[in-house]
């Protein structure tokens, strides 16, 4: 969540300003909020603990990356289909970064448990 914060605040603001000035509005913080926290459950319950359990964190980086892809593609794809002048190319860079972040960052919290925890259930 801090690195997509870090990319929606600072690295891609401008591209969004660019692409999607005219449809943003005021940020309503309470959706953002449970769609986080929805998030983070789905990455823990579909790519931690069973890569844990395999012990594997090649496993969790991939899983991760694609639990990314598939969210991302959730939003942007929809935002494709149904709003006239959604972009393409935010879409794709979208989807990319989607894949990266939750691979990356999933990828990070195996390591720190193995290293906090010897490996053991989160």
């Amino acid at each position: 969540m801090v690195f997509d914060l870090f990319w929606l605040l600072v690295v891609s603001k401008k591209m969004y300003q660019q692409f999607i000035g005219h449809l943003t509005g005021e940020v309503r913080m309470g959706p953002a909020i449970i769609f986080y926290l929805l998030y983070i459950v789905g990455v823990l319950y579909f790519v931690l603990l069973p890569g844990i359990e395999r012990g594997n964190i090649w496993y969790v980086i991939g899983s991760g990356a694609l639990f990314g892809l598939m969210c991302y593609a959730t939003y942007d794809l929809t935002n494709l289909a149904t709003l006239k002048g959604w972009p393409v190319t935010m879409t794709v860079i979208d989807l990319v970064w989607g894949a990266f972040v939750t691979g990356a960052t999933s990828g990070i919290v195996y390591w720190l448990n193995t290293l906090l925890f010897g490996g053991g259930k989160i």
